[in-house]
């Protein structure tokens, strides 16, 4: 089954807590803390593998998680992180935050990959806030929540070709008689449901890859038909071949139907138009076939068109119009080409001390909000089972300028406050 848009939930693993320990040994009355970070968590990476052509495993299984890191131990030992999780798509495949509408990444070349969801980074242990002053803290951090995004995955079909025009105009019948592809094939509108894709041989070394493109009519890009779901993968053909029934013997002008359907491209996008696009008119060895090319053929060439005429049912005109094809994809400039970055970036979100002043306080009935990406970071990593954990979140807060915030907003004594879901009594101290 061919499947090309699938939405689905991704998270990287959860960062691994830190541990609290003290160092016990013999003949050692009261050893220093000695408690590990924990392990950061894994990423979730999408990978191309130029071997699948659909998102039907996704429909199947929709949610992934990468492995967590796991936590510190004594003696400070570190935690191991949590391995990867990569997950192969097709290429063509198009990234997109459905919360935001932003592109992660557009997916093209075997073997690229791009980083989707981050893993959290592991707690510190109690050995990292040993001080001067506190000599044997008896709290760590838990490990960082990995990334949580819902994502939606388009593919669009990497073709050299896209064959356009109106339903029944012979399109399956094309490329069924010009590649491999066994499209099915009927007397009767929307006989293709699904997008084919053919190689088609020119010679003893050329080829190149051609998509039928069905669900084409008046309306498509809003929606009408099958069309807004297929018009996504002529965004990466080289050339359009645009298929016209020139006999008209389904009482429809072929003029009209050229102009409808490039109308349906310029409003879905008008890059389209800039493609080259070859005019094929089909069912030449029907009765009016001539006539109505002998009228129309001269229109379409005034406006730069190149017309062929073929029959796709008898093959008449078939080779000429391959090497015309051929001609035209090596002529045609890569449309979907993208630059590869010079190296492999990965960033797994604030670090300690970064965006610190990422936060917003708001008033909603009589309770002070304190929201944050930063903030809700801060709290899901406290030990808040020890009071001493406690105290040192406060601490912190305070060092973000929390507290300032919360006077500027008016707060008084005895007014709650909600830190990222954590609510206090504010005292004056």
């Amino acid at each position: 089954m061919f499947v090309d848009e699938v939405i689905i939930k991704v998270k990287g693993g959860d960062g691994g807590d830190g541990m609290t320990s003290f160092r016990r040994e013999k003949f050692v009355a009261a050893g220093g803390p000695d408690g590990g970070d924990g392990g950061h968590g894994g990423d979730v990476i999408f990978k191309v593998d130029e071997g699948l052509n659909t998102l039907l495993d996704f429909r199947e299984r929709n949610r992934y998680e990468a492995e967590g890191g796991q936590r510190g131990g004594s003696k400070k030992q570190h935690g191991k992180d949590g391995d990867d999780l990569v997950i192969f798509v097709p290429p063509g495949t198009t990234v997109t935050d459905v919360e935001t509408g932003e592109i992660v990444a557009d997916l093209i070349d075997d073997g690229q990959k791009v980083v989707v969801a981050h893993g959290g980074r592991g707690g510190r242990g109690n050995t990292r806030f040993k001080s001067s002053t506190k000599q044997a803290p008896r709290f760590s951090e838990n490990g960082e929540p990995g990334e949580s995004k819902e994502l939606k995955l388009e593919l669009k079909l990497l073709a050299d070709v896209g064959l356009v025009g109106y339903p029944s105009v012979g399109k399956s019948t094309l490329i069924s008689r010009v590649s491999a592809a066994k499209p099915e094939i009927g007397a009767y509108h929307f006989t293709t449901l699904k997008p084919n894709l053919g190689v088609v041989k020119v010679g003893d070394y050329d080829s190149f890859v051609m998509a039928d493109i069905p669900g084409l009519i008046e309306g498509a890009h809003q929606g009408v038909g099958l069309g807004d779901d297929f018009l996504r993968h002529i965004e990466r053909t080289k050339v359009i071949v645009h298929v016209l029934d020139i006999s008209g013997i389904e009482g429809r002008d072929p003029l009209e139907d050229f102009e409808k359907i490039n109308h349906e491209l310029r409003e879905f996008n008008p890059d389209l138009l800039d493609r080259e696009q070859l005019v094929v008119a089909n069912k030449m060895d029907l009765p009016q076939a001539e006539e109505n090319l002998t009228k129309i053929k001269p229109k379409l060439e005034e406006n730069g068109y190149q017309v062929l005429s073929i029959s796709a049912v008898t093959g008449a005109g078939i080779d000429e119009l391959i090497t015309k094809i051929n001609k035209l994809v090596k002529e045609a400039p890569d449309f979907f080409a993208v630059e590869e970055p010079e190296e492999e970036v990965v960033i797994r979100g604030p670090q300690p001390g970064e965006n610190e002043q990422d936060f917003e306080v708001e008033k909603v009935d009589n309770i002070f909000k304190v929201t944050g990406d930063e903030v809700e970071r801060k709290v899901a990593m406290a030990d808040l089972s020890t009071e001493e954990g406690l105290r040192y979140l406060i601490k912190t807060f305070e060092k973000m300028g929390i507290e300032d915030a919360l006077q500027e907003a008016g707060i008084k004594e005895g007014m709650t406050v909600d830190i990222a879901g954590l609510q206090f009594e504010y005292r004056e101290e």
